[in-house]
């Protein structure tokens, strides 16, 4: 895994308003909708990592920032899930 310190970090604020970086492991495009892979916490003792799959939204101008909501639907989580284990071959997911 690379140095923690080349990951790509964004910035990301929950529903209560609390800011969390969360490191982005990957990131794709499927049907014009881009997806990240996302952690927070990077801990080279353990093998497992909980990760979540994001999705942007639509914005309604250009100049918005992002918004990227977790995936829950359960079959278009299937669907990117797989695609990002064939983009990180060296990668298991677990759902």
């Amino acid at each position: 895994m690379e140095e923690k310190e080349t990951w790509k970090t964004v910035p990301f604020t929950t529903e209560n308003g609390e800011i969390v970086e969360m490191y982005v492991l990957e990131e794709t495009t499927l049907q014009g909708i881009h997806y990240i892979l996302v952690t927070e916490d990077l801990n080279d003792d353990s093998e497992e990592a909980l990760v979540m799959i994001m999705k942007e939204e639509k914005q309604q101008t250009e100049d918005e920032f992002a918004v990227y909501d977790v995936v829950e639907n359960e079959e278009e989580l299937q669907v990117v899930a797989k695609l990002f284990a064939e983009l990180m071959e060296d990668v298991d997911f677990q759902l």
